[in-house]
């Protein structure tokens, strides 16, 4: 006799949602083996016995009745096939329980499972094979220990399987948990981007109205539009070109300069070869609006706010840098600070987004001046 390989899953029913479709060997070969636990259940269970079935006659080759072993392998592997069935039936419930009713009813379900199919053995013999065996004494406690041996390697493998899956299962709704803890703090610390030049700029829009300059409102009032446009529509937890958040960083520095006029001077140099290169939306706004907050502001004179990228080997270098107070003591703790996002909120986002694959540093001169430097994997967009 030999023993087999075989196994059910935990569920005979598919997940909620799947529809039932026939077995597709392409369909097979693309999706993991245990994503549809019924076809799993008995494409195991079926190469199993038939493996049963294969190894038992093909022992009994040598023999003369061969007609007879495989009436009677043929039979046992029917009933193996059928309690099998019954046992992964009530396997599915125990399972569920706590672990000591689990020992305990697996344990009388494989003893009760191998008297019967030891019963079963033993009379083919007697009925099939040879006339004068009857099945008692040392033959029918021969029989009980080698099913008893195939039924507990059975129940073995079912039970490892299933709690295989189990973790498997727990582990994506682990990382599908983290993924979303991971967009909600993303999300929320996109929507933490100071409202404080809208306030500014309405009030602004309402002062010129005051004037009577229609023209100037009108046009600041267009650009607010847009800009606020595009903080809706793009995604929170998504990421842009470099491109378009320079293209939005312009049109947040046009409505920033109608208020500053000549005292905000904005310069842009970017690398061509990163204008495609991925990053969180608005991740450079809060720089430039603490560089307007803290050093165009602040100085009568106003001051140049300058943004530059390059790409250095497969890392993208940029650096946000103004002409303000630089290393004073209150302009450092302020910009740090500043409305409660800032600097900090950056920290915030490159770290949900990189881990620890990115870079994130500050730099203050005595002769006056603040420097922000980012230094990210340079990241293109997938093809769809």
């Amino acid at each position: 006799m030999a023993t087999t390989n075989s196994a059910v899953s935990i569920a005979d029913t598919p997940p909620p949602g799947r529809r039932k479709r026939g077995w597709n060997p392409l369909r097979f070969r693309e999706q993991p083996f245990f994503e549809d636990k019924n076809r799993a259940f008995w494409v195991l269970q079926s190469v199993g016995w038939a493996g049963y079935f294969f190894l038992r006659t093909l022992s009994n080759i040598a023999n003369e009745k061969i007609a007879s072993y495989v009436i009677h392998n043929a039979l046992l592997t029917a009933a193996g096939y059928s309690i099998t069935l019954l046992m992964a039936s009530a396997y599915r419930r125990l399972i569920k329980m706590r672990p000591l009713y689990t020992w305990v009813g697996s344990i009388l379900i494989v003893a009760l499972g191998a008297a019967i199919f030891s019963a079963i053995e033993t009379w083919s013999i007697a009925t099939f094979v040879d006339p004068r065996v009857r099945p008692e004494g040392l033959r029918f406690f021969g029989a009980i220990l080698f099913t008893l041996s195939l039924l507990i390697a059975w129940s073995a493998l079912y039970y490892s399987i299933n709690f295989f899956i189990l973790l498997e299962e727990q582990s994506d709704r682990l990382l599908r948990l983290e993924s979303q803890a991971s967009n909600a703090q993303l999300a929320m610390l996109r929507y933490q981007l100071n409202p404080h030049f809208l306030f500014n700029t309405l009030n602004s829009i309402s002062t010129l109205v005051l004037l009577k300059q229609t023209d100037r409102a009108n046009a600041m009032l267009s650009r607010l539009s847009s800009f606020l446009r595009y903080t809706l529509v793009n995604e929170s937890t998504g990421t842009v070109s470099l491109a378009q958040e320079v293209e939005t960083l312009k049109l947040y520095l046009e409505i920033e300069k109608m208020r500053f006029e000549e005292r905000l001077r904005p310069h842009f140099h970017i690398d061509k070869q990163v204008m495609d290169a991925q990053l969180p939306s608005l991740l450079l706004q809060p720089l430039i609006e603490n560089g307007i907050k803290y050093a165009v502001t602040p100085q009568e004179e106003g001051a140049d706010i300058s943004v530059e990228a390059r790409l250095q080997g497969d890392r993208v270098i940029i650096t946000v840098s103004d002409t303000g107070p630089g290393a004073d003591a209150l302009y450092n703790v302020r910009a740090a600070q500043s409305t409660g996002v800032g600097l900090a909120n950056i920290r915030d986002r490159l770290a949900q987004a990189y881990g620890d694959n990115h870079r994130f540093e500050t730099q203050s001169d005595i002769t006056g001046g603040f420097r922000v430097f980012i230094d990210i994997p340079y990241q293109t967009e997938d093809p769809k």
